[in-house]
């Protein structure tokens, strides 16, 4: 029988193994980032979802709080990073066509981080799932250097996922990490604060030169950029008036958008239950973002299957209303996808 949504990759799919579950309720996660609680996860859920949107592939990834969800405990995000990422790899290996992986390195540890790129290179990683700060420091910041140095050796896919926006300050031989939430608990985090803390992430990576001497990563950003494309020409231009920073030229971070950056579609990217309208038709035709830019993503669990579900029928209207041509909403399906992953494979 036909299916009554087109096939598709998510590449924003996360998995919680039992260990990572039990993991992040000892640590103070029952309710991560202020979300009701840990959400449900098994293989055979996530298969049924697959099943049910019509997706053909998951590249999976661990969301937020990550694997580093102690501060100063290095230990255990190395050795929880290793399982996570070692637990993903098995279900590659079991199941080739049906699953990806994006890594999750134990930062800011950079000695380990270092050595889980190798070990995830060994294992047939599809790329790394970075976080947009560990513990205030965010990617883009010159102590991650040697690890986006050697991700751009690679020739690395990088997923970023926001989380919760942290301020880092040193005392004495140790760093504070103090929670940048003005409005306390009052709203989950992801509302809005992760859209935000993915602005502040891309900002930082044009803004430090990591994207100038980086160019051989590709970057994914999830939720259609978050609450980029109102503050990216602000940013841009900012560094022309107000001298002391690194000077951004605007032609130059276009061409890099259109090299290297991709943004995914999860989320509430559409307004209605049909038509075009919402964050993706804002985003398209405000900077011009080709179709071959766009990626799948169902954020699931986070996003339960029924609302994956629901999500990909809003989709499937919005999409042919924004999109006239077949041919660029399959890319947006599925052709990015693949292109991306192949293209992406990690060098040896």
């Amino acid at each position: 029988m036909t299916h009554p949504l087109p096939q598709r990759i998510d590449v924003h799919s996360h998995f919680l193994p039992p260990f990572y579950r039990t993991a992040l309720a000892e640590h103070g996660h029952s309710h991560p980032d202020g979300m009701p609680a840990i959400p449900e996860w098994s293989l055979d859920l996530h298969l049924d979802m697959m099943a049910t949107a019509n997706v053909t592939k998951s590249v999976l990834s661990v969301s937020s709080p990550g694997t580093n969800i102690a501060p100063g405990d290095n230990a255990l995000a190395c050795n929880l990073t290793r399982a996570c990422n070692a637990y993903a790899s098995s279900l590659k290996k079991q199941y080739p066509e049906r699953f990806g992986v994006w890594a999750a390195l134990p930062l800011p540890d950079m000695a380990a981080a270092l050595q889980e790129i190798e070990k995830a290179v060994e294992e047939d990683a599809d790329g790394f799932g970075l976080l947009t700060n560990y513990h205030g420091v965010y990617v883009g910041d010159t102590s991650l250097d040697p690890v986006f140095d050697r991700l751009n050796e690679l020739g690395a896919t990088v997923f970023i996922h926001p989380t919760k926006p942290c301020i880092s300050a040193p005392t004495g031989n140790a760093s504070q990490t103090t929670e940048a939430l003005p409005f306390g608990s009052q709203y989950p985090v992801p509302i809005f604060e992760f859209f935000f803390d993915t602005t502040r992430a891309v900002i930082n990576l044009f803004a430090s030169g990591t994207v100038d001497r980086c160019p051989n990563i590709r970057f994914i950003i999830p939720h259609v950029g978050g609450a980029l494309p109102p503050v990216m020409t602000r940013f841009i231009q900012f560094s022309n008036v107000v001298p002391g920073g690194r000077i951004l030229n605007a032609t130059t971070v276009r061409q890099q958008l259109d090299r290297q950056f991709y943004f995914d579609l999860a989320g509430f990217v559409f307004d209605g239950e049909s038509g075009g309208d919402g964050q993706l038709k804002a985003f398209v035709e405000g900077f011009e973002i080709s179709a071959e830019k766009l990626l799948y993503g169902s954020d699931f669990p986070f996003t339960q299957t029924p609302f994956v579900v629901a999500f990909a029928e809003r989709m499937k209207g919005g999409l042919e209303n924004l999109f006239g041509g077949d041919k660029e909403r399959e890319a947006i399906y599925q052709g990015n996808a693949v292109n991306l992953l192949e293209e992406g494979k990690l060098k040896r």
